[in-house]
């Protein structure tokens, strides 16, 4: 895959998480009726809820503006992580935010080269 090809995939895929993921953030920050519905059934407040939505999507600018997108990968690969253990306490589905977890890390891959440099087995110079 050449860079053009790379870059543009890299961009979309983010692109498609992140409108995702905002949506959710905003769901949750608005209290709408579906998000109170899923607190309450995780046995979070309003209030609770509405903060992870503010985590959520300081989370999703981060991932989305190039400087601090790994820091914004990391946060988001963090909140999700707890998602799925919180699913999994619920016994919900975790095929949602298993999706997103992986979908953020193939986009940071793509997106940014020198965290798979960093993530890659280099050979030990003597």
């Amino acid at each position: 895959m050449n860079t053009k090809t790379k870059t543009i995939t890299g961009w979309v895929l983010s692109a498609l998480i992140c409108l995702m993921l905002g949506a959710s953030a905003i769901d949750k920050i608005i209290g709408s009726e579906h998000a109170l519905k899923m607190g309450a059934s995780f046995g979070l407040s309003s209030t609770v809820y509405s903060i992870l939505g503010i985590i959520e999507i300081l989370s999703v600018i981060l991932f989305l503006y190039t400087r601090t997108g790994i820091l914004g990968m990391l946060l988001l690969s963090s909140y999700l992580g707890g998602a799925i253990a919180t699913h999994l306490q619920h016994q919900h589905n975790i095929l949602f935010p298993m999706f997103f977890e992986a979908a953020i890390w193939i986009a940071a891959v793509i997106r940014f080269p020198e965290l798979t440099q960093r993530l890659s087995v280099s050979k030990i110079s003597k």
